[in-house]
């Protein structure tokens, strides 16, 4: 039995994994603008901050040094009042015997010692520990001067960001589930479309076609394919169905005059010479019969490609000169001119036997239509760096140009061939194996007779030893 192909298995389509993968990629992009931005804000408020506890320290100290430490205390408690309000900056002034002269702070903190630059510190105001950015320092004459400012006074905007934050999200997911929706709807369209399709030619309709997409449709391409796919799956349907068609029209004939001739035997009892002459005949016409089997397992085992994976470095001038040389003796023998000319390098890789089967093929037709005294051309010539043509040109009867398409379809025979020896596969098989070389054939008018010419894809070859 042939194998199967495999069935093509595509990913889970649904609103869900899109949708997961709409949020995910708009959680990231939102993630990494705010990342930045959260970032830059704390930085430059940090800075800020210290740059103000500097410039009031120094304002301050400057104060003292100008007015004394009466001017000094009067200033901190028009700044700051005298009790702590819960934000906003905390100063406080002690005296030299430790007492307090003015500020919203009842006491010195603990764990504030000396003089010190700006740093984080955790301080207990009014019976509660706040974390805080503090300066201290001793003045001249004994007093003692703490300026801190709250690092809990940014809470409500932080609050505000990250609500904010959340919103953004809210409202992706949100955007992100109804724009899935919306695009399984329009691809849902476009599948229901090709499921009615597909369905029709499931039921038998083979001519069916998915509708050509407006131009820049994303489906061009995918219908443009699918739909050459199913003029390759109707043709070959086609083909098959003609192919069964013509072997059981073929087949018919001789196992017809085979059974005539034995049944013939078996009831007339002829004498022995008569017999074997008989058995001779129905001998050609079994062998006839596996000709025709063993030419369309060979056109099978082509059109399947498995031989490929045989092909080696050939020389196409040499395999054409030999191939022109076995032939050369029956045109003498029917006094035909069997001409060879090769021209340039045509190194390539291939099939040697199927090549110098298809080019024999040729060389046969040739010999079998070509008059007495007639003429056959062999050549073969590279026509660029990715082809080489091998032509058999004859000045026989030719083909008329509008049976040209047909004579290399399997099992047709024209009208001017039906009482010659053959089963309508030669040039078949030679459409085949340009086809497994990356070519074409093609039949031309030769003024007078025909013009066969092969094509076949040159390939890279490893360098030939002689």
């Amino acid at each position: 039995m042939p194998k199967l192909l495999p069935r093509l298995s595509l990913p889970g389509f649904s609103a869900r994994t899109l949708a997961i993968g709409y949020v995910a990629v708009s959680l990231i992009v939102l993630a990494m603008f705010a990342g930045p931005l959260w970032f830059s804000w704390s930085t430059n408020v940090e800075q800020v901050r210290t740059e103000l506890l500097q410039s009031d320290t120094h304002r301050l100290h400057q104060l003292y040094l100008r007015n004394g430490p009466e001017a000094l205390a009067a200033a901190i408690n028009a700044q700051t009042g005298t009790s702590y309000q819960g934000v906003g900056k905390l100063m406080l002034l002690i005296g030299p015997d430790g007492k307090k002269l003015a500020g919203n702070l009842d006491e010195w903190p603990v764990n504030v010692h000396g003089n010190s630059q700006p740093c984080a510190k955790r301080i207990m105001i009014y019976g509660q520990y706040q974390n805080v950015e503090l300066t201290n320092g001793v003045l001249p004459g004994g007093y003692r001067l703490l300026i801190a400012s709250s690092l809990n006074r940014f809470e409500n905007l932080e609050a505000i960001f990250i609500y904010g934050l959340l919103g953004c999200a809210a409202t992706v997911l949100m955007v992100a589930v109804l724009g899935a929706l919306l695009i399984r709807r329009v691809m849902l369209s476009k599948v229901d479309g090709i499921s009615q399709t597909t369905t029709a030619i499931i039921a038998g309709k083979l001519s069916q076609r998915l509708p050509a997409p407006s131009q820049g449709d994303d489906l061009e391409m995918l219908t443009h394919t699918v739909n050459g796919m199913l003029d390759q799956i109707e043709h070959l349907v086609h083909s098959v169905q003609d192919v069964s068609n013509s072997i059981a029209h073929d087949l018919r004939t001789p196992l017809t005059e085979l059974r005539t001739r034995l049944e013939e035997l078996s009831v007339t009892r002829p004498p022995e010479a008569e017999t074997y002459a008989e058995i001779d005949a129905a001998i050609n016409d079994v062998d006839r019969v596996m000709a025709i089997f063993n030419a369309l397992l060979r056109l099978a085992e082509i059109d399947s490609g498995t031989r490929r994976g045989g092909f080696v470095p050939v020389d196409l001038a040499r395999l054409t000169a030999e191939v022109a040389e076995f032939y050369l003796p029956v045109a003498e023998l029917n006094e035909i001119s069997l001409t060879f000319e090769p021209r340039g390098m045509l190194h390539t890789e291939g099939d040697p036997l199927l090549l110098a089967q298809a080019l024999g093929n040729l060389v046969e037709n040739a010999l079998k239509y070509a008059p007495a005294q007639g003429r056959i051309a062999i050549t073969a010539q590279r026509c660029n760096e990715q082809l080489i043509q091998l032509t058999v040109a004859d000045n026989g009867p030719g083909v008329p140009e509008h049976e040209r398409a047909r004579v290399v379809e399997r099992f047709y025979r024209s009208d001017s061939s039906r009482g010659t020896p053959g089963v309508g596969l030669g040039l078949a098989l030679v459409s085949s194996v340009a086809r497994l070389h990356c070519g074409t054939l093609e039949l031309q008018d030769n003024q007078p007779g025909l013009r066969a010419v092969l094509y076949l894809g040159v390939r890279p070859t490893a360098p030939m030893l002689n």
